[in-house]
């Protein structure tokens, strides 16, 4: 389920960006925004949407890390630990 609540942002992000596209190159059209102001513009959103991105990534990576920890479920290295005391 996670994993398709980030595809549809991820998708959303795409139209948007998209959509922020056509709307620069019409005003650029109409002489109202220089190419190097859309193009800085388009950078600067996208290089914002990647830092999101990757804050959210640790937000989630965090949040399950404390659920698993809540849970008392058993971590990859607790197996690993279990495995080496058993050999």
């Amino acid at each position: 389920m996670l994993k398709e609540f980030l595809h549809v942002g991820l998708g959303g992000m795409v139209v948007l960006k998209e959509k922020i596209e056509e709307e620069l190159k019409v005003l650029e059209e109409k002489g109202k925004i220089s190419t190097s102001d859309a193009k800085s513009f388009i950078d600067s959103i996208s290089q914002r949407g990647k830092d999101e991105d990757e804050r959210v990534k640790a937000k989630i990576k965090e949040m399950i890390k404390e659920v698993v920890g809540e849970l008392g479920l058993a971590t990859k290295s607790d197996i690993e630990e279990l495995k080496s005391k058993l050999s």
